[in-house]
C-alpha cells in the first residue's frame, strides 16, 4: 500500500496542474507518445519559449521525462502512475451522467487503450461485464478472481496460460471514459498480453490505443463480448 502524500507534496502536484498551458501539455500526452517542444507548445497555444520553461516545470516535478534521440528531444509522461492521476482527475467532480466529450484524437483511446498496461475504454468494460455476466469472476473484497468456470474458459480461448488462472488477482479499475469498471491487476495485464499476442488487439500509431482486429471481433464474440459500433 503507497503511503499518502504529505500536504507539501499534494501542493506541489496541485500547482504543476493548476496552469492551463501546462495541463494542455499533459494532457497532449496522455495517449503516451513522446512528443517534442515545439509539437508540444503548437497544441498548448503558447511560445516555445513559454512551452520551454513550463515543460521544465513538468519534468523537475516528476510529471514529465525527456528523451535524447540525436540532437532531438522528445518528451513524455514519466510512468503509468502520473497518467492514472491524469485520467482519474475528471472524476472528482463530473457528474455521473456527463461523459467527456468525445473528439477524433480521443475516439480511439476511448474505444480500447492500455492502463497499467491491461485493458481499458469501451472495450475494456464490455470485457469485464462480460466475465462477470457469465460468473466468470468472482469480486472479492479486494481482488477479483477467476471462477473454474472461467479459467477453463479463458485458458481454451488462448487468453490465459494453462495452471495460471485462478492465482492471477484482478481488481475493478474505474474507466475515466466510460464512468464504469475494467478489469486491472495481474489478471487484467495477463489477459491484455494474450489478447495482443493473438492479434486479436493490435497497437495503435505508438499510443496506448488499442485497435480490434477482425479475427479479434469474432472470437470475443464467442465469448459473448459483443460491441456495437
Amino acid at each position: 500500500m503507497h503511503a499518502a502524500p504529505t500536504r507539501y507534496q499534494l501542493a506541489e502536484i496541485g500547482s504543476l496542474l493548476a496552469d492551463p498551458s501546462r495541463a494542455a501539455i499533459l494532457l497532449a500526452l496522455v495517449d503516451g507518445r513522446a512528443r517534442p517542444a515545439g509539437e508540444l507548445a503548437r497544441m498548448a497555444g503558447i511560445a516555445p519559449s513559454t512551452a520551454s520553461a513550463h515543460l521544465g516545470r513538468l519534468v523537475e516535478g516528476g510529471l514529465l521525462q525527456v528523451l535524447d534521440q540525436g540532437r532531438h528531444r522528445y518528451f513524455r509522461v514519466a510512468n503509468d502512475q502520473v497518467v492514472q492521476v491524469l485520467e482519474a482527475l475528471p472524476l472528482l467532480r463530473a457528474p455521473q451522467q456527463c461523459l467527456p466529450k468525445s473528439t477524433a484524437g480521443t475516439r480511439p483511446l476511448a474505444f480500447a487503450r492500455t492502463c497499467y498496461r491491461h485493458l481499458a475504454g469501451r472495450l475494456g468494460v464490455a470485457f469485464y461485464e462480460a466475465l462477470r455476466r457469465q460468473a466468470w469472476i468472482e469480486l472479492g473484497e479486494q481482488s477479483v478472481r477467476l471462477t473454474a468456470t472461467g479459467t477453463e474458459a479463458l485458458q481454451t480461448a488462448g487468453l490465459l496460460p494453462h495452471g495460471a488462472g485462478q492465482a492471477l488477482a484482478g481488481r475493478g479499475c474505474l474507466d475515466w471514459t466510460e464512468r464504469r469498471f475494467h478489469l486491472g491487476g495481474s489478471l487484467g495485464v495477463a489477459i491484455t498480453e494474450h489478447l495482443l499476442r493473438r492479434d486479436w488487439l493490435r497497437r495503435h500509431d505508438g499510443s496506448r490505443a488499442l485497435l480490434l482486429t477482425p479475427p479479434g471481433r469474432s472470437e470475443l464474440r464467442r465469448l459473448g463480448i459483443v460491441l456495437d459500433d
